[in-house]
């Protein structure tokens, strides 16, 4: 009876091993932008994000986790001396990705790279510059690459430290006015913790 419950055990204990859960606070930067109306700064504003993370392989040297990222932000400031230009913008993005994680079950420093893409919402001020109605629609749905890297600090048993950076380059908001050139880049510098469902030993 010993040994069957024991069988039963181990596969569970790996099975808790495999989750992972980040919170971090940081600050994304929108760059400069050129628009028919004239050019249109995008500020920065503090990102919230959630990571979800499910480990598919481990070994001493590398981790391949599956995740889903999400970063919220209520407010960016956009500066341009064209009246008709969006006032400000929030912004939310969904992406999957993959992470690759080196030194997976170090006790000092795990640093890892990810990419992916997914999904990403601007909401757009009710005014434009001049404080007239804005004419924009209210909500711009874009699609988003992201990719990025950072490193994981164990703290205490299944809890660590997490530093990263990230770039979601997606289409543009509606700024009211046509934009010259692609798409934007949205670069995301963070810090918060990661919780491990079980952590991984050696």
């Amino acid at each position: 009876m010993s040994r069957l419950m024991l069988s039963l055990a181990l596969p569970l204990a790996a099975a808790a091993q495999n989750h992972e859960i980040g919170l971090t606070l940081g600050r994304i930067d929108g760059p400069s932008r050129t628009t028919a109306a004239g050019p249109a700064e995008l500020g920065s504003g503090i990102a919230l994000q959630a990571n979800y993370g499910f480990r598919c392989w481990l070994s001493k040297k590398v981790a391949l986790s599956a995740e889903v990222h999400f970063l919220a932000n209520g407010l960016r400031e956009i500066t341009s001396p064209a009246a008709i230009v969006t006032r400000d913008v929030a912004t939310l993005y969904a992406t999957p990705g993959l992470r690759v994680k080196f030194m997976p079950l170090s006790k000092r420093l795990s640093p890892y790279v990810v990419g992916g893409g997914g999904y990403a919402l601007y909401e757009q001020s009710y005014f434009r510059q001049d404080g007239a109605a804005n004419q924009a629609p209210r909500f711009t749905h874009r699609g988003a690459l992201m990719f990025g890297g950072g490193a994981d600090v164990p703290v205490w048993r299944w809890l660590g430290a997490r530093f990263e950076a990230r770039d979601f380059y997606s289409g543009n908001p509606s700024f009211n006015a046509p934009v010259v050139g692609g798409g934007q880049h949205n670069v995301v510098l963070g810090g918060g913790f990661v919780v491990s469902l079980g952590r991984a030993r050696e």
